[in-house]
């Protein structure tokens, strides 16, 4: 699969105005859309990533947009995310209001710009958190790495619960959690994200970790079991207030 680097200048309309006006391509679109990547100081971009559009490769593409790699002006490496053409625009902007207010509290990639259709934010590299967790089997630190990583997702969904932010996502969290290099855990995709709702980001998070998905029973393995029936009693003690001290119970009962 190729694995190309392009400067927006050497950017073939009709080659990759396929990635960047995806499904519908067209020249005055792609013109307006490689202006906007220059205002955000974007210098390349990479096409690379584990998904293809037209046989190109990219980061993401989902039923709203299209994710592939940019190199800014200071060459350092930024996910873009590109509207699809058959989607609401507003979808983008509407991510970027979301995650400029999770950046307010240090939680999802940091925003970088947002123009028309495209939202450009920082990178982050590494797995998403199911292969992160296969990849500790065996590991002589599996016990400690994962109390502190879950200890820090945990910290950052209450913190996201005490400014009014629900992300939406996190009772699903697959592709929604990952953890770099360095072992820190990253949330990501604000795009169902709203300051609207009632929030529920430790509940949510804490249901996909150790009671309904397949990663609570490889937790299992590493933590030992829970108690799942006083956890479920005291998450919904802690939905009716979201307290530092109702918080504190939660990560007692998980052992974090």
């Amino acid at each position: 699969m190729m694995n190309t680097i392009v400067s927006l200048e050497d950017l073939d309309c009709e080659k990759y105005g396929q990635v960047i006006c995806y499904p519908k391509y067209s020249p005055e679109a792609f013109n307006r859309r490689v202006n906007y990547m220059m205002e955000l100081d974007i210098k390349a971009l990479h096409f690379r990533g584990d998904k293809t559009v037209r046989e190109i490769p990219v980061l993401g593409k989902g039923c709203t947009s299209v994710v592939v790699l940019a190199i800014t002006k200071d060459y350092k490496k930024a996910a873009l995310k590109i509207c699809r053409t058959d989607s609401d625009e507003s979808r983008i902007s509407h991510e970027a209001r979301m995650l400029q207010i999770a950046n307010s509290v240090e939680v999802g990639p940091r925003l970088l710009g947002c123009r028309n259709g495209l939202l450009l934010m920082e990178y982050i590299e590494g797995k998403i958190f199911s292969e992160w967790i296969m990849g500790l089997s065996g590991d002589k630190y599996a016990h400690s790495s994962l109390q502190n990583a879950l200890r820090d997702l945990l910290e950052q969904c209450w913190r996201l619960d005490v400014i009014g932010l629900d992300h939406g996502e996190l009772s699903r969290a697959d592709k929604h959690i990952i953890v770099d290099v360095k072992g820190r855990m990253h949330i990501v995709d604000f795009e169902s994200a709203s300051d609207k709702r009632r929030t529920a980001n430790v509940t949510s998070i804490s249901q996909y970790l150790f009671i309904k998905s397949s990663v609570s029973g490889l937790l299992a393995q590493t933590l030992g079991q829970i108690e799942v029936n006083k956890l479920v009693s005291t998450l919904r003690t802690y939905k009716m207030n979201h307290s530092r001290e109702n918080f504190i119970l939660i990560l007692d009962i998980l052992g974090v």
